[in-house]
């Protein structure tokens, strides 16, 4: 199943986070807004929107944990969200989190005995870690000097090692940077270590700011990643992750396990949305608040309403949204790609942001995407979809 196929409403929980990532997308966004934290009330709603509501066009009943900041930050919200999505969804719902991993015992304890997907945001080697992902100085001492490396290591081996029985699948998300290009196959080694057997790595992309990429010649220069040198690696470490039973995945080839018109669940809104901490309904991951989208309005498509209680969805939105495909004639770049029913025109949320259109082209992607595909071809279906 293609990862334009994958459907869950995903809570955007709040804004507050624990680490100061060098390459964090939404930092700009998240300094100039005060902290904030999605109401229960709206959470609920949206349960009962999604699960109830769109009974008949929605099948899922899976749930995701997500950004701005560290979701498990509010715990307690995180549980009263279980709690009530398996009151309304019953035994069927399964939940999924997209976390940094530094957790209190507490947490952890809780995750292990609720959650069924708990992907790592985990850039490899611990010094590399380190770098790319530093402890923010507001909470350093509440974890007893430790760098996040060692709290990440830490909590991924103690859920691994404890999960008995449980439905839990532990795996490993990580940013592609200069940094960690070619520590590839030393990454599959360090992974395989802790027990973990599901990795999936993200090329780095361009933070989302209060304009557009194209036209901004200083961030288009300043902007450095290394695209045949880590498909070079990645083919490397693709094959090597197999030779020992894991799974070594791209953001580039989250299709390759079937044919799509979409390429990710930001063309179809309606069967993935995500709730942001302000109270709206957005397409995509790169827009987690939405009372200023500024150029990435397109996909906040819809809002809650205080006073009567419901989500007003502007159909509108999700019709562009949905017209968003590769066939579509805006697309030109995409009619004679090799990978044209694979990708679908790749990244929306990544394309916006740079090039100012849903219908443009980013050209390191479309290599990346290419070349990939003509080297591994249409593979096996996913054990684990693309968080």
């Amino acid at each position: 199943m293609p990862h334009s196929d994958k459907q869950m409403i995903s809570f955007f929980l709040t804004t507050r986070c624990n680490l100061c990532c060098a390459y964090c997308y939404n930092m700009e966004e998240r300094e100039q807004l005060d902290e904030i934290t999605l109401p229960l009330e709206i959470a609920k709603g949206g349960i009962d929107w999604y699960f109830k509501k769109n009974a008949s066009r929605h099948t899922s009943r899976h749930i995701r944990f997500y950004g701005p900041g560290e979701p498990s930050y509010e715990l307690q919200l995180m549980k009263d969200i279980t709690t009530y999505a398996r009151e309304v969804g019953g035994a069927s719902v399964t939940v999924e989190i997209q976390t940094n991993g530094i957790w209190s015992m507490g947490a952890r304890e809780w995750i292990l005995d609720n959650l069924n997907i708990v992907w790592m945001s985990f850039d490899g080697l611990p010094e590399t870690h380190n770098k790319l992902r530093p402890l923010n100085e507001k909470y350093k001492d509440a974890f007893g000097g430790r760098s996040s490396a060692e709290i990440v290591e830490d909590n991924t081996k103690w859920l691994i090692q404890n999960k008995g029985n449980r439905n839990l699948v532990v795996g490993a998300r990580v940013t592609m940077t200069d940094d960690n290009i070619a520590q590839q196959r030393e990454m599959v080694d360090y992974f395989h270590s802790l027990g973990i057997k599901h990795i999936w790595t993200n090329p780095l992309f361009h933070s989302v700011c209060r304009e557009p990429v194209v036209g901004n010649q200083e961030r288009i220069d300043k902007f450095k990643f290394n695209m045949p040198l880590y498909l070079e690696n990645y083919i490397d470490a693709y094959e090597y992750a197999k030779s020992k039973g894991l799974f070594w995945g791209s953001f580039l080839i989250i299709n390759f396990d079937g044919e799509c018109i979409h390429h990710c669940r930001a063309c179809t809104p309606l069967k993935a949305p995500h709730l942001t901490p302000d109270g709206y309904l957005s397409a995509c991951d790169l827009v987690l608040l939405g009372s200023e989208p500024r150029h990435m309005e397109p996909f906040v498509f819809g809002k809650w309403n205080e006073a009567t209680k419901q989500f007003d969805i502007c159909q509108d939105k999700v019709d562009t949204l949905l017209r968003r495909q590769a066939g579509h004639i805006k697309m030109e770049h995409c009619q004679k790609c090799v990978a044209k029913n694979h990708c679908a025109g790749y990244c929306p949320g990544e394309v916006l942001n740079e090039t100012g259109t849903l219908y443009g082209q980013k050209n390191m992607a479309c290599l990346g995407v290419r070349t990939l595909f003509k080297r591994l071809g249409k593979l096996e279906k996913f054990d684990l979809l693309h968080p």
